[in-house]
C-alpha cells in the first residue's frame, strides 16, 4: 500500500498550523475544483486527493493517528525498511473488540464509489488494501450474549463511506451503485452533511444465502467559498474602499447563483450581513433553509495615482489628520 504524505499534497511543513492548513487547502481547491475544470479527470483526482488530506489535517484526533504513524514510517525508512514491508496493522481502524470481516473488494463491488485511497481507509476504519469493511460486533461475542438464551444473530452492516461537494449536498444528488450486476441508484437527500448516513436494505449478498445492509456515510467536501455551522453558511466577498466609504452593492455567491448584497455607507471591515434563507437546507425539512453570512472584507487600493493620493491628502486634512 502507498503511504500519502498530506503534508506534501497540501504544500505544508508538518509543524503548520490549522490556519495555515486551511488557507493552503482553499487556495488548492479552488485551483482544482469540478466547477473550474469541468470534465477534467485529472483534476478530478488531485481535487480528491487534496480533500482527503484536508479531512486528515483539519481533524484534531485524526491529524494526531496520522503524525503518529507517519513518524514511524519515516523511522522504519531510516533504518532500510523491513523485507516484509511496514507493518500497517498496528495502525488499522478497527477499535478495541472490534471484528474486521473482508468482503472480497467492495470498491470494486460498488463501482468504486467510495472516493476514498485505500491508504485512508486502513487508517481511519473503512477497510484494509484489500477493499474491506468492518463490522464492530461489539465487545466480545461472550459479553453480549452473556445470561441470554437463544436469540437470532443480527445480520452484520456494512458502512462504506462515499463524498459529495458541498453543491450536491445543497441540491440532493444520486450515486449509481452495480452490486453483483444489479443496479441501483442511492439518492443523497438535500440537506446531507458529513455522517448523514443513507441505507440500502439487503444490499450485500452473503455466503449463507442471507443479504446484509450497506449503509452509505456521507462525507461532504470542504468548499472553498463556504464555511459549514449546521444549516448556515458563511462567506468572505471583497468590498472595495469607495463602495465601503459611500455605499453601493456588491455580488455574492450562492449555492443557487450570485445574489447582489446592499453595502451602507461606512461599512467596516469585517462587518457581517444575514441574507435570510440562503444557507443549506434543513435535512428533515428541506422547503426549509439555514441563513447565509456574509463577511466584508474592505480592500485598500495599493500603488495609487499622485492625483489619487493628493486627494486622499486633501481628505486626511480635512478630517483633521496629519498626512
Amino acid at each position: 500500500m502507498e503511504f500519502k504524505d498530506y503534508y506534501k499534497v497540501l504544500g505544508l511543513e508538518p509543524d503548520a498550523t490549522t490556519d495555515e492548513i486551511k488557507r493552503a487547502y482553499r487556495k488548492l481547491a479552488l485551483q482544482y475544483h469540478p466547477d473550474r475544470n469541468p470534465d477534467n479527470k485529472e483534476a478530478e483526482e488531485k481535487f480528491k486527493e487534496i480533500n482527503e488530506a484536508y479531512q486528515v489535517l483539519s481533524d484534531p484526533e485524526k491529524r494526531a493517528k496520522y503524525d503518529q504513524m507517519r513518524q514511524q514510517y519515516e523511522r522504519w525508512q531510516r533504518m532500510g525498511g523491513g523485507a516484509g514491508g511496514f507493518d500497517w496493522s498496528q495502525f488499522s481502524g478497527a477499535g478495541p473488540g472490534g471484528v474486521r470481516v473482508e468482503f472480497r473488494d467492495l470498491d470494486d463491488l460498488l463501482g468504486g464509489v467510495g472516493g476514498f485511497s485505500d491508504f485512508f481507509r486502513t487508517l481511519f476504519g473503512f477497510g484494509g488494501a484489500g477493499g474491506g469493511v468492518e463490522y464492530d460486533f461489539g465487545p466480545t461475542a461472550r459479553q453480549a450474549t452473556r445470561g441470554a438464551r437463544t436469540r437470532p444473530t443480527a445480520p452484520p452492516r456494512y458502512e462504506h463511506p462515499i463524498t459529495i461537494s458541498l453543491h450536491e449536498a445543497y441540491h440532493g444528488t444520486t450515486r449509481h451503485l452495480e452490486i453483483n450486476g444489479r443496479r441501483l441508484e442511492v439518492k443523497i437527500p438535500p440537506g446531507a452533511r458529513t455522517g448523514t448516513k443513507v441505507r440500502l436494505r439487503r444490499a450485500i449478498p452473503l455466503e449463507n444465502g442471507d443479504f446484509a445492509d450497506l449503509y452509505l456515510v456521507v462525507q461532504v467536501a470542504p468548499d472553498p467559498r463556504f464555511e459549514r455551522q449546521g444549516d448556515d453558511l458563511y462567506t468572505e466577498v471583497p468590498v472595495d474602499l469607495y463602495t465601503a466609504v459611500l455605499g453601493g452593492e456588491v455580488k455574492v455567491p450562492t449555492l443557487t447563483g450570485e445574489v447582489y448584497l446592499k453595502i451602507p455607507p461606512g461599512t467596516q471591515c469585517g462587518q457581517t450581513f444575514r441574507l435570510r434563507g440562503r444557507g443549506m437546507p434543513k435535512l428533515r425539512n428541506p422547503q426549509e433553509h439555514g441563513d447565509l453570512y456574509v463577511r466584508a472584507k474592505v480592500l485598500v487600493p495599493k500603488d495609487l495615482t499622485p492625483r489619487e493620493r493628493e486627494l486622499f491628502e486633501e481628505l486626511a486634512r480635512l478630517r483633521g489628520h496629519q498626512a
